[in-house]
């Protein structure tokens, strides 16, 4: 790190400002917020978005003012996954 490199940056999740090192990764943000929804996150149940609504990995890493929300992971039924029918 030189000088001019901030040693944290301030990214919001869910609207809270959190503060985290430079060159944390979405799933740091979570978990310095709250550690259930990180585990969540991890267990596949919430999606990690960004600021528009899109989905987002939880290993890219944060820049200065992202703005990431967390959403229910949707759960497809068999059928859609596998394209069966019930005749």
């Amino acid at each position: 790190m030189t000088a001019e490199t901030p040693r944290s940056v301030r990214v919001f999740v869910n609207a809270i400002a959190v503060d985290v090192p430079a060159g944390a990764s979405v799933l740091d943000a979570i978990r310095s917020w709250n550690a259930d929804e990180a585990a969540a996150v991890s267990r596949g149940e919430r999606v990690i978005t960004d600021s528009r609504g899109l989905p987002i990995g939880s290993d890219v890493r944060v820049s200065a003012g992202s703005i990431f929300r967390l959403i229910p992971a949707r759960k497809r039924a068999a059928d859609e996954v596998t394209g069966g029918t019930d005749d």
